[in-house]
């Protein structure tokens, strides 16, 4: 290769490079920053392709979406020094180009770590300004709109950052602070189911008072009925045995007296002793039987 030809190269090259040097393109979803020597002398570059100065000036390039602060889970005081373990997280996207690269470097580290600590400071004061009920249920809305507000303020002053939202993933009790609370409600729980027992042995003593009380009153229903049918029966018997008697009373009386034969004489070892001339064997005595 002749030197014409590797100086043509050389030069081609060199013309690459410079080329190279001198544009940048900026996305849509990006913000970017033109420094020169280190100082800002282009900022919020607009999406496109752009020309700098090549070797003295360079650009900077940041994520313009929306990104996502998540904390680790913190302990908070309540405003009747209870503590409470909350978890949350914070969306936020770069608002001042300038002002972001220069109090962070550019890196997003540095921002998410400044920015943390504010979340953490905001939510502190945020709780300490209410009760437990108002940061569980009762003002945590307005809780996470305050924060949002203060913490947005602050992170465009400090981080040319804008917080979009700030929110309460969890909010839960210290482990050593959910023994006791568990210990205090199965307590609780006894307690109830104690009474519970109670009230359940004393309605069960009153239906098997009721339920005796009304066996007794059937029973002694059930006798009277059955004593009042039994003096009926034995009346109406009384009755038959007497008209049957009125009809032939000595046939009656014989038939009696068989029937007491039978009665008393059952059993082979049955034995009665008595005179052979009373009134109980006269239907024995062949000489009586038709007087």
């Amino acid at each position: 290769m002749s030197n014409k030809s590797l100086m043509g190269l050389i030069g081609l090259l060199a013309v690459v490079i410079v080329g190279w040097n001198s544009f940048f393109v900026v996305n849509q979803t990006e913000r970017a920053i033109v420094l020169q020597f280190g100082k800002v002398v282009q900022s919020d570059v607009a999406p496109g392709l752009h020309f700098k100065l090549p070797f003295v000036q360079e650009a900077q390039i940041f994520d313009g979406r929306l990104l996502t602060l998540d904390t680790a889970t913190q302990r908070y005081l309540t405003l009747e020094k209870k503590a409470l373990m909350v978890d949350s997280y914070a969306k936020w996207r770069v608002a001042d180009v300038q002002r972001f690269y220069t109090a962070t470097s550019g890196l997003r580290a540095i921002a998410e770590e400044r920015l943390s600590r504010q979340l953490e400071s905001g939510l502190r004061n945020e709780v300490a300004r209410r009760t437990l009920h108002e940061v569980v249920s009762g003002e945590r809305d307005q809780l996470m709109a305050d924060i949002s507000a203060t913490l947005d303020e602050n992170a465009r002053r400090e981080l040319g950052i804008e917080v979009v939202d700030v929110r309460v993933k969890a909010i839960d009790l210290p482990a050593e602070v959910n023994r006791s609370v568990f210990d205090r409600m199965s307590t609780e729980r006894e307690r109830e189911a104690r009474e519970h027992r109670a009230k359940g042995a004393e309605l069960a003593e009153g239906i098997r008072a009721d339920a005796d009380r009304q066996q007794r009153v059937i029973l002694a229903e059930a006798f009277r009925e059955s004593e009042k049918i039994r003096g009926d029966g034995d009346a109406k018997a009384a009755a038959i045995y007497a008209e049957a008697y009125n009809k032939d009373p000595e046939f009656y009386s014989f038939t009696r007296s068989l029937q007491a034969y039978r009665e008393s004489f059952a059993e082979r070892s049955d034995m009665l002793v008595l005179d052979p001339e009373s009134e109980f064997f006269r239907y024995m005595q062949g000489n009586q039987a038709n007087p």
